[in-house]
């Protein structure tokens, strides 16, 4: 997965690949004198190093160039079709500049850098990757719970 082309335009969704699993995903900010910089949830600088369950207590929305996140990414605004994208200068941009520094609960389920992303870009928290594990693991738990043995 290299660099998408065309060149991202400030408010789409980048996605960095961690592994063949899960990505990490952030808004493009726009550039800074001629550097490319990305929004995004991250606990990399917390003193939670562990996730604990899947949570870190202490994680916060970053600004940083794209290329310290990651040099392979691309552009996925994938709810685009779905969901039409706010406007980046007067709403987007704005809740970015107000959440830099805050402290956020990372929650791999429930509220993790994907969720952060589509919050910001579409006003709503959605996580692909964590909706193909729950499809996943939903049937390998359906029986048990339908005969009531957990």
């Amino acid at each position: 997965m290299g660099s998408s082309h065309p060149k991202p335009f400030p408010g789409d969704i980048l996605e960095f690949p961690l592994n063949k699993y899960f990505s990490h995903f952030g808004i493009y900010y726009g550039e800074r004198d001629g550097v490319p910089y990305v929004a995004h949830l991250t606990c990399r600088d917390s003193e939670t190093k562990l996730l604990l369950f899947g949570r870190a207590l202490k994680s916060e929305v970053k600004l940083d160039p794209v290329e310290l996140v990651g040099r392979k990414y691309k552009v996925r605004n994938l709810l685009d079709k779905v969901h039409p994208p706010r406007d980046f200068y007067s709403l987007v941009k704005p809740a970015i500049d107000d959440m830099i520094g805050r402290d956020v609960t990372f929650d791999i389920l429930f509220h993790n850098s994907e969720h952060q992303a589509t919050l910001f870009r579409y006003g709503l928290k959605k996580s692909t990757q964590i909706e193909k594990v729950y499809a996943q693991i939903l049937p390998t738990w359906k029986k048990p719970f339908e005969k009531k043995k957990l």
